[in-house]
């Protein structure tokens, strides 16, 4: 079997050497300083007993290897038919992992199994937990991982030396062992495991199988479950990419993630220097649900499944990804059940990164508008990649897109080499930060106009559209912390939300009328009527004419860093953002319900003999009408809680019960 044994033990091992001699029965210790290895290994070195089976075939795999190399060498015959067989019988509650491999002779068992002599069994631990290239099968650690499962293991080999003999090994457990000539036709191993009364789930041919195609599925070894060849054997990401077509990669996708539907795009990853590593990673359609602790790529070992947690080999920003790692070189514990992480690990890591950055350059550069098309999904990567890696973000920088109110460019690809906007889903058209930067005037250059919600800054937004401006689309989650990641990289730039201010662009150049016998004009008339009706020093008034024929009566402005800081306090508290105390409310003059407004309150006061001033019901009204104009306003930018939309409904109730008696 092999057993996944080195050939090279340096001087840990001592040599045992019979050249020739007729095997005598035999009884003795496996040579250790201490009885507790074999605890020790269940529990220290293992992280599940399930595990035990990939150990025995992985070793059988190596094995048969073996035996091709010396077949090669003109050492051995090859053999017909390389493969691994399991057996299960149920009446003796046994299982049994066969390969055709390389065998061993009678002093490489004693050589491989018995030997386990270190000074202590901790030392033994702390030597090859730490060591970077220790790897499962060293010193037939594997073999000994189906004392996990098995009260006795016995082992029945024959070399494929020439003229060898068959011997039998066998073990409960403890120190003791017995090694004795057997009878073996056949060049291989068998590992026959009689299994604990807790284990007997391993007798159950649906249990082999789900461990076989978890763990062994895409070993290049036959693996038979009672004459059934149950593995795929095949591994598309040991080919080359010229060799592979895009049904070859989707066929694997759907494979290792059915009912996921198709992957949007693909990075086949194979390089040899200064590691080996060989892999194929796919970028899924984005849900808003990916795992961005755990992730879903699955790590293997020359074709052996290791773990699907692989956070210390990629970046956390790639985690989501799905597909395969492969790489005998990534370094593992002694039992090859976890991830040692060093130098080696991050610079995997880092290439892995460089291979995705490298593909999306591609991707937008060859193909803009199918780039588009997958943008929201690719996006998250992108953006959380570039604020967590230096590196990434210089590779990306000319790759992140934005929706944008600008009409995509007309014509196909062929057309159009490099589209800007290009044409997206669903009549959507997206820009760089570059491309968005080239259509602005030369005044406005250094200001990026941003919009978080189309329907919540819908009246902000309606404004800027109206004067033929250009408004970014920046409506997911993370773009609350990308767009200050992005200012701070360039900081030439202000980047301004539709509803955090209005320039002169959008407002009427007029005096505000004439002004009353006190010397107010109408803005500052609609001011005081505000000010009072609300009677809340945190709003500021403001009274401006806009253009625009739909252009709003009233709008709330959050200036831009006051909304960031209330962001910034909500995410810390993990609650919604809702509406800041302090804002601006902004009343149109020129609207012809704020007209109104100021006409019926222009009446509203009457005076007395004696010169004192009463409330009249138009008074009332009015202060009833500004209300209503600033809770419309607030609900258009959700900072009504729920708790305050049954008073809202009802005062708009009255309001308009009112209205309809005056025969408004």
């Amino acid at each position: 079997m092999g057993l996944g044994g080195s050939p090279q033990l340096g001087g840990i091992w001592s040599s045992v050497a019979t050249h020739g001699a007729v095997l005598q029965a035999e009884q003795g210790q496996i040579q250790i300083h201490t009885e507790n290895i074999f605890p020790i290994i269940k529990k220290a070195v293992y992280s599940g007993h399930e595990v035990f089976l990939r150990e025995l075939v992985s070793n059988g795999v190596d094995a048969i290897s073996k035996r091709r190399m010396a077949a090669m060498a003109g050492d051995c015959s090859e053999g017909e038919d390389p493969k691994i067989s399991i057996r299960i019988d149920r009446e003796a509650n046994t299982l049994t992992i066969s390969d055709t491999g390389i065998g061993m002779t009678a002093d490489e068992v004693k050589r491989y199994i018995n030997q386990v002599a270190f000074s202590s069994a901790e030392d033994f631990l702390e030597k090859y937990k730490q060591e970077s290239d220790a790897i499962i099968g060293h010193f037939g650690l594997g073999f000994y991982s189906s004392f996990m499962v098995a009260k006795q293991v016995e082992l029945i080999t024959r070399s494929a030396k020439p003229d060898s003999e068959a011997v039998r090994w066998s073990c409960d457990g403890s120190p003791n062992f017995s090694l004795e000539p057997a009878e073996r036709a056949e060049v291989g191993t068998d590992v026959v495991l009689h299994l604990m009364d807790e284990e007997l789930e391993y007798i159950e041919p649906s249990r082999i199988r789900t461990l076989i195609t978890t763990y062994c599925d895409f070993m290049p070894v036959a693996v038979e479950l009672e004459g059934e060849v149950v593995n795929k054997r095949e591994a598309p990401w040991r080919k080359s990419a010229r060799d592979l077509t895009d049904d070859d990669y989707i066929q694997l996708y759907r494979y290792l993630y059915p009912f996921q539907g198709d992957p949007l795009l693909w990075v086949h990853l194979n390089t040899d220097y200064p590691y080996n590593l060989q892999g194929i990673l796919f970028f899924p359609k984005f849900s808003g649900r990916a795992d961005w602790e755990k992730g879903e790529i699955r790590l293997y070992c020359n074709q052996v499944f290791v773990s699907d947690s692989i956070k210390e080999v990629v970046p956390r920003y790639l985690l989501p990804l799905r597909g395969v790692i492969d790489s005998p070189d990534i370094p593992l514990n002694v039992s090859r059940s976890a991830l040692q992480t060093d130098r080696r690990v991050r610079s995997i890591g880092a290439f892995v990164a460089k291979k995705v950055g490298d593909r999306l350059k591609q991707l937008h550069q060859d193909e803009p508008q199918r780039y588009a098309q997958i943008w929201e999904s690719v996006a998250p990567f992108i953006k959380i990649g570039a604020m967590e890696d230096d590196k990434f973000a210089e590779q990306v920088a000319d790759l992140v897109l934005f929706g944008t109110t600008a009409p995509a460019q007309e014509g196909g690809e062929a057309e159009l080499a490099n589209p800007d906007p290009i044409p997206g889903e669903g009549g959507k058209a997206f820009t760089t930060l570059g491309g968005y930067r080239s259509r602005l005037s030369q005044d406005t250059s250094q200001r990026i106009l941003y919009c978080t919600d189309e329907a919540g800054q819908a009246g902000a937004l309606s404004l800027w559209k109206s004067q033929g401006a250009e408004v970014l689309l920046a409506d997911t989650f993370i773009d609350t912390q990308f767009i200050p990641w992005l200012e701070m990289r360039h900081d030439d730039l202000k980047f301004q939300r539709v509803d955090a201010e209005l320039d002169d662009s959008l407002q009427e150049q007029d005096s505000g009328g004439l002004s009353d016998a006190d010397g107010k004009d109408a803005s500052d008339q609609l001011r005081d009527l505000f000010k009072t009706a609300l009677a809340n020093d945190k709003i500021t008034i403001q009274v401006q004419a806009l253009k625009g024929d739909n252009a709003p009566a009233a709008l709330i402005l959050l200036p831009e860093q006051m909304r960031r800081l209330n962001d910034m306090g909500a995410l810390m508290e993990q609650r919604l953002p809702g509406l800041p105390d302090h804002h601006v409310l902004l009343i149109n003059r020129k609207h012809r319900l704020v007209e109104g407004l100021l006409k019926l309150n222009a009446g509203a006061v009457i005076t007395t003999a004696g010169g004192s001033s009463v409330g009249s019901p138009s008074q009332e009204l009015a202060s009833g009408l500004s209300r209503h104009l600033y809770e419309l306003a607030r609900l258009a930018v959700g900072g009504l809680e729920p708790n305050e939309l049954a008073g809202f409904q009802q005062r708009s109730s009255e309001l308009m019960g009112q209205l309809m008696e005056r025969g408004l």
